[in-house]
């Protein structure tokens, strides 16, 4: 009996080693077949994920975001500890106490499952965070029993070859938590606008509820799920004791809220965070600005940008109202008296709602009387406009002229016209007709003295037209260029009293050409008058004899040092504005009079970091001891050297800054008088008022504006930069300088101040109306001047610092030094530059 049971027992033993032994050939077996092509888990080490590139203001608030994922990347040693917390808590509450699978935990998971077999309950899994690591990682999200014991084999692979804190790491800044968040750092500031060091203990709970379906917890669609789950992770950590009851229950209490999309700490640059992606794209590529994780400070001034946004639109307005009336935008009709319904299903133009304008609204007209029109918005708010909100839509004629003024709102609209209106602000339903503009503008306002550009406009509405009028609009001058002939002038030897004779002027353009007649504006003559008032009064005829008398082969070279033009046509009629440059360019060639005679050269970006914070780019380059590692208390500030080149002396600059001045104070540029602070300036109209400009600057700021259709055609007959665009200047001025005081331009060593005739630009007597004129040494006017006014053989020798035969004034026949044809065949006069 007894050698009966011990061979029974034998026999068990035996199957049961038989069933070891082929248990353990099966588990080689299996562990062999699924250990082939696994992903290698080594590069792990080495792994740098997709990560944001964040474009910053000057003020480091947020410009603009360029990611394929929205991630942050953040190391184990920056992420808060109560942050660290909840994810484990949530996820893997023996993170650091397993070897990479919880058997305890897989083993609560069947029991739960058996438990809830026969509900709705979704069935709970036990992956731990190194599992997923290496389902996120290296496996993707196939469901079948191969994947996941090839993950338990990857996953012991990564315990034994990683740390706790790296798997951590890697799982925390590559988890999806939703609305488009990479990672714990972007789903802190996407879901509510804080760095991860200043969430709440609710708001961390929140983010970690999300790693298993973020989808399902919507904060605001799926609100009560969403408060469910965050409080089943409140549970969980104060089950494990890393936040106490207090700040349970407060965390419990408090309502889960999310921060409104359409605010924070961000600034609305939309053209000139354009023209960022597009410079770090071809100074790294794509890859770097969708996946390097750079970090872009730029030199926008939010308080600026936003100022400069303000004043252009406003100046769009005023120009479009002036024009009349294009319109409705469309017309439609109404099934049964339905209008709401009908407006639905018209979409709103892209430039209807305009950050930093009053949004204006879609709505349809539904009724029309003598004294008012009745209206639906697109939001079903009823209305009326009253028809002194729309006594300003004369109907619009060719030419940009107007029609008559309308006498009755039935004059302007009918039932059923769609329009853009705008909410008066104190008075519910009540609303005024407004119009998108369709004229093209843009705006930029620099440093002078490092080219930083602090504000950028390109446009009405970048999401209507992402063509940026500042910089990529080539556009002509006009008589904004007439500063460059005039600082030729200067740097040849003549001087602001120099006399030049503004009358009738042709030159001979060469063989097969018609002579070349320009004409002043109001097509009058002064006479003898100096270049000072030449300039202030904007007169084509002096500045034509000018250029004539230089050479335009001057002008140009000086053009081009100044960055106006790359390489500009060598034709007289080049030196009335005929040929084409940027708003961008134009403001930069202004700041270099101002800023002494410096070379700059327009910059967006004041520096990019890499993803670990190594600096890779710089703009200001200069050498500098001692800037770095230390603290100051009061002492000097280091000395740093200024390594700009020169492009103009600073004696020739500050006579040009003096004449733009007078400008300003005397001349085409009056309106911008308004400011009541030192401004100097220039405008600028192009034939047949096509294009309008001014360029203009206080001693530390310049600013250009420019108006055109992106179609060139005339803006108007009586349209000028005066009248257009300086009233865009002076606004922009008055409120960028409100708080600063009316500091006078800086004049450079060496010039000498000379009391002056401003007409004749001789020395004043007691009494006289008089000026202080800057002239170089030896230049100053004593005695009778001469006038270039076309006498041959004039002598200027003295006074002027000039000598020579000068028989060219005037003159036609043979082509004059520098003469050619014009900008375009046929082109025999460039009047009406102003």
């Amino acid at each position: 009996m007894q050698r009966r049971y011990m061979r029974f027992l034998g026999l068990i033993f035996g199957a049961f080693a038989m069933l070891a032994v082929v248990g353990l050939l099966g588990g080689l077996w299996v562990l062999h077949h699924f250990s082939q092509d696994l992903p290698d888990y080594r590069q792990l080490a080495v792994y740098e994920p997709p990560v944001t590139t964040r474009l910053q203001a000057g003020d480091g608030s947020l410009l603009a975001e360029y990611a394929r994922e929205r991630r942050l990347f953040v190391p184990i040693t920056q992420i808060p500890p109560q942050v660290i917390g909840a994810f484990l808590s949530a996820e893997d509450k023996d993170f650091y106490r397993h070897g990479g699978i919880d058997f305890s935990g897989v083993l609560r998971a069947v029991f739960t499952n058996l438990r809830n077999m026969g509900s709705d309950r979704r069935p709970v899994g036990a992956s731990t965070i190194t599992q997923q690591v290496a389902k996120n990682f290296l496996l993707g999200n196939e469901v079948s029993y191969g994947r996941k014991i090839r993950e338990a084999i990857l996953t012991f692979r990564i315990e034994r070859t990683f740390s706790k804190d790296r798997i951590l790491e890697l799982y925390l800044n590559e988890i999806y938590l939703g609305m488009g968040s990479y990672g714990v750092a972007a789903a802190a500031l996407n879901y509510f606008g804080k760095s991860m060091d200043e969430l709440t203990v609710a708001e961390v709970a929140y983010l970690a509820a999300l790693p298993k379906a973020p989808s399902n917890y919507h904060p605001v669609r799926q609100r009560e799920a969403a408060t469910a789950r965050r409080n089943w992770v409140l549970d969980r950590m104060y089950e494990d004791g890393r936040i106490t009851r207090a700040q349970w229950e407060e965390a419990k209490a408090t309502p889960l809220a999310v921060r409104d999309p359409g605010r924070g700490n961000v600034t609305r640059a939309d053209y000139f965070a354009e023209e960022v992606r597009r410079e770090i794209v071809s100074l790294y590529g794509e890859q770097s600005l969708y996946e390097g994780g750079l970090s872009v400070r730029t030199s926008i001034d939010p308080a600026m940008q936003a100022l400069a946004d303000r004043v252009l639109r406003a100046g769009m307005i005023d120009y479009d109202r002036r024009h009349g009336w294009r319109g409705p935008i469309t017309r439609i009709a109404a099934q049964g008296g339905d209008w709401l319904a009908a407006l639905k299903d018209v979409p709103a133009p892209a430039g209807l709602v305009v950050p930093g304008v009053s949004p204006w609204r879609l709505a349809v007209i539904t009724g029309v009387d003598a004294k008012a029109a009745t209206l639906v918005t697109a939001e079903g708010v009823k209305g009326q406009i009253a028809f002194a909100d729309m006594a300003w839509a004369r109907p619009t004629t060719p030419n940009q002229g107007v029609g008559a003024a309308p006498k009755k709102p039935g004059d302007v609209v009918a039932v059923g016209d769609v329009i853009a209106v705008e909410p008066a602000k104190d008075r519910d339903g009540v609303f005024a007709l407004r119009q998108i503009p369709n004229v093209g503008a843009a705006f930029v306002a620099l440093d002078p003295h490092t080219g930083r550009v602090l504000a950028m406009v390109g446009g009405w509405s970048y999401g209507e037209s992402q063509f940026n009028r500042a910089t990529q609009a080539s556009r002509q001058p006009g008589s904004t260029f007439k500063p460059f002939v005039y600082a030729t002038a200067l740097e040849s030897g003549l001087t602001p009293s120099t006399l030049v004779e503004d009358g009738p002027f042709v030159a001979d353009q060469g063989p097969g050409m018609p002579p070349w007649r320009p004409a002043n504006y109001g097509h009058d003559f002064l006479g003898a008058i100096t270049l000072r008032v030449a300039l202030e009064k904007s007169r084509n005829l002096v500045t034509a004899r000018l250029a004539y008398y230089l050479g335009i082969d001057k002008v140009k070279a000086l053009a081009e040092r100044f960055g106006v033009v790359i390489d500009l046509p060598p034709y007289l009629a080049m030196s009335l504005g005929a040929g084409e440059t940027t708003l961008l360019r134009m403001t930069a060639a202004y700041g270099q009079f101002v800023n002494g005679g410096k070379k700059i050269i327009p910059s967006l970006i004041d520096r990019i970091q890499d993803r670990r914070g190594r600096t890779v780019f710089k703009h200001d380059m200069r050498p500098c001891d001692g800037c770095t590692g230390i603290g100051f208390n009061g002492q000097q500030p280091p000395a740093i050297p200024d390594n700009r080149p020169e492009v103009i002396d600073a004696g020739t600059a500050y006579q040009m800054v003096s004449i733009l001045q007078g400008v300003v104070e005397r001349g085409t540029g009056g309106r911008v008088r308004a400011v009541g602070k030192p401004l100097a300036g220039k405008t600028g109209t192009s034939n047949d008022s096509k294009d309008v400009w001014f360029i203009g600057f206080s001693p530390d700021l310049v600013a250009g504006v420019f108006f055109g259709f992106d179609q060139p055609r005339t803006l108007g007959g009586k349209e000028t930069g005066g009248s257009v665009a300086a009233p865009v200047f002076r606004d922009f001025m008055k409120e960028a300088l409100a708080n600063k005081p009316g500091l006078p331009f800086r004049i450079p060593p060496g010039l000498r101040l000379v009391r002056v005739n401003p007409a004749s630009g001789a020395p004043a007597a007691p009494g006289e109306r008089a000026i202080f004129e800057a002239f170089k040494p030896g230049t100053e006017p004593f005695g009778p001047r001469p006038v270039l006014d076309g006498t041959a053989d004039a002598s200027f020798i003295g006074s002027d610092g000039l000598s020579g035969d000068n028989d060219f004034l005037g003159a036609i026949g043979a082509p004059g030094p520098g003469g050619g044809p014009p900008a375009a065949a046929g082109d025999t006069a460039t009047g009406g530059l102003y």
